[in-house]
């Protein structure tokens, strides 16, 4: 029997039981621990964000789940005044994929690192997003390893120098969005830490999505990485680094909007003065295109130097999921004939092992 069944309403295709009549304040969500993150982290403003947020769902707080890894943001479940656990390194999206198929009444959230998630943690993650798992994956991504003290992570720069790279990393950066396409994540979005509205967007359209959402957040680390993004967030740069994604507006940026995104060679994108463009030649950005080619060509735009950075919702689209298969089969072996065991054991299939 499920809420639906029940009559009972259903957030981002979750059977759930609803709250009580009286609204929910984010003060609910915090809990009775100390916050403890370093002066500056930006970690702060995602939990406030998050906190501020969730009242609007509508959910009963047993009801919502956050798992975390090993890292600071894997901190996040003793802040909130929810059910959660603070699991071992890179191993999230596997617990948190069996709480989501034997629990269908429960939203699950990951929060995770980009080293937890995207080294030790990299197969959990895209097999997580391959069999679209009703997961809620936040990625914090500040390019370096915090609580082990300052090593190179999979999103640092090429060259950075830090205390396991002295000489310089000679790796190749992860682009978690590309990342997230290639496996098929049926939901990928990109936010700012210090964009508090833009960032409740996107996690909203996240959390009443149904199958696995990846949400990156760019995430200020200000001791070992102090200042990653400013170039996000000065005001003159943002306008003209900024790529704002929003469903079926022409994607233009720009202090005048002078800039846009119109097709590129070989099927790509690219950015251009929408003035040599043509206007008729901007496009207009869909994130429901079944082909992942669209969305990861988006992805493409930008790179590590921020040059150009699209943010927003990337690829929102409606597959099958990976629980609800999986409790279908469930309810399909109840339902038919059971086998009597013992003729089972008794039956002629025998081997003999040398």
């Amino acid at each position: 029997m499920t809420a639906t069944d029940l009559g009972l309403p259903r957030i981002g295709g979750l059977d759930l039981v609803p709250t009580t009549d009286e609204p929910q304040k984010a003060k609910e969500y915090k809990s009775d621990q100390e916050v403890r993150w370093c002066p500056g982290c930006g970690d702060y403003v995602v939990l406030n964000t998050i906190q501020s947020f969730l009242p609007t769902l509508g959910l009963k707080r047993e009801n919502i789940v956050f798992i975390s890894g090993i890292g600071c943001s894997s901190r996040f479940p003793y802040y909130m005044n929810t059910y959660g656990m603070h699991s071992i390194h890179g191993r999230a999206p596997a617990i948190a994929t069996g709480l989501a198929t034997t629990r269908p009444d429960l939203s699950v959230w990951v929060v995770t690192g980009d080293g937890d998630a995207l080294s030790i943690g990299g197969n959990h993650l895209i097999h997580s997003l391959r069999r679209n798992v009703n997961l809620k994956i936040l990625l914090f991504n500040n390019r370096i390893y915090g609580l082990t003290k300052g090593q190179y992570s999979p999103t640092s720069d090429q060259g950075m120098v830090t205390k396991s790279t002295p000489m310089g990393s000679v790796d190749t950066p992860f682009n978690p969005v590309s990342l997230a396409l290639g496996a098929e994540a049926s939901f990928v979005g990109r936010a700012l830490d210090s964009d508090k509205k833009g960032l409740t967007e996107v996690l909203t359209a996240a959390a009443q999505h149904r199958g696995s959402a990846l949400v990156e957040i760019y995430q200020n680390c200000p001791i070992f990485n102090d200042g990653a993004f400013d170039v996000l967030k000065d005001s003159d740069e943002a306008q003209r680094r900024l790529i704002p994604l929003r469903a079926g507006e022409p994607i233009r940026f720009g202090p005048e909007g002078e800039y846009g995104v119109g097709r590129g060679g070989w099927g790509g994108l690219e950015v251009g003065k929408v003035s040599e463009i043509g206007e008729e030649n901007v496009v207009v950005h869909d994130p429901t295109i079944a082909d992942t080619a669209y969305a990861f060509a988006l992805s493409r735009l930008g790179d590590q130097s921020l040059n150009h950075t699209p943010t927003g919702i990337f690829r929102q689209v409606s597959r099958p999921t990976y629980d609800d298969q999986a409790r279908a089969q469930v309810e399909q072996a109840a339902q038919a004939k059971t086998p009597d065991l013992q003729a089972l054991l008794r039956g002629k299939d025998t081997w003999t092992v040398a």
